[in-house]
């Protein structure tokens, strides 16, 4: 077994990522979360599981050691092989896995494409005893972390590539469908595009002006300040929002 890689990154894509070890380029399947801490040209060390079946080796990477653990364990669930596994550490992290089968919670489990109830409750039931207590404290509801730094640059992907349509297939790559895909990306596109207005300041206390706004003659207060394109993490982070309500 190929326990972790480490070296430098040459190519990223929405679910892999290849990682040059001794001259050598290995690709490695790796959920969004994963993918956003990974930059091209600069080095990586991810600890790996290698999936070996009987026409293809397939090797995951994962950021952390504990998010390979819970990998494994997954796939020995009746039903669930290393794509499914993938998708359920794709959707939660480690400790929300096991917090979802120690509190038998069928709801977080379903939220996974490709689980429906029967399937959570057969996780639950095979792996109720093997995944152990949650390791740290309850997490905050909504998308992975992991995904603050971007997933990659449009070019990144292949020519012609783009944000909004690398985001679109590491949806699917997930097991979400082309049409559920779509509109969490538009959804998440329009939310990122009209955020919810700031707070204006606080009144001085003495009678001036608030901080910050601007003296007569200049700028108009409240001028509306130009969005760029959202990198492809901060979309992804939304779509994956937009898909678990």
């Amino acid at each position: 077994m190929i326990a972790s890689v480490s070296g430098t990154v040459t190519a990223l894509g929405p679910l892999s990522a290849v990682v040059e070890v001794g001259g050598v380029g290995l690709l490695v399947q790796c959920t969004p979360a994963t993918l956003a801490s990974l930059r091209v040209g600069e080095p990586a060390s991810l600890a790996t599981t290698l999936v070996v079946r009987e026409t293809e080796l397939t090797l995951y990477g994962f950021a952390a050691p504990d998010e390979r653990d819970v990998f494994e364990v997954l796939q020995s669930a009746a039903g669930v092989g290393p794509k499914l596994a993938q998708a359920v550490l794709g959707v939660h992290d480690p400790d929300t896995v096991r917090r979802a089968v120690a509190e038998e919670d069928l709801n977080a489990l379903t939220r996974v494409p490709g689980i429906g109830r029967k399937g959570a409750q057969r996780i639950v039931l095979d792996l109720r005893d093997r995944l152990g207590p949650p390791r740290g404290p309850a997490a905050v509801p909504g998308p992975r972390a992991g995904a603050q730094a971007r997933v990659g640059s449009p070019g990144e992907h292949g020519p012609g590539g783009t944000v909004a349509a690398s985001v679109r297939e590491a949806l699917g790559g997930l097991g979400y469908s082309a049409r559920e895909a779509e509109d969490a990306v538009a959804r998440a596109l329009a939310a990122l595009a009209d955020p919810p207005p700031a707070d204006p300041p606080l009144a001085d206390p003495t009678g001036d002006a608030p901080a910050g706004d601007t003296p007569a003659g200049g700028a108009v207060s409240g001028a509306a300040i130009p969005v760029s394109e959202p990198d492809a993490a901060t979309l992804l982070r939304g779509s994956l929002a937009v898909l678990r309500r």
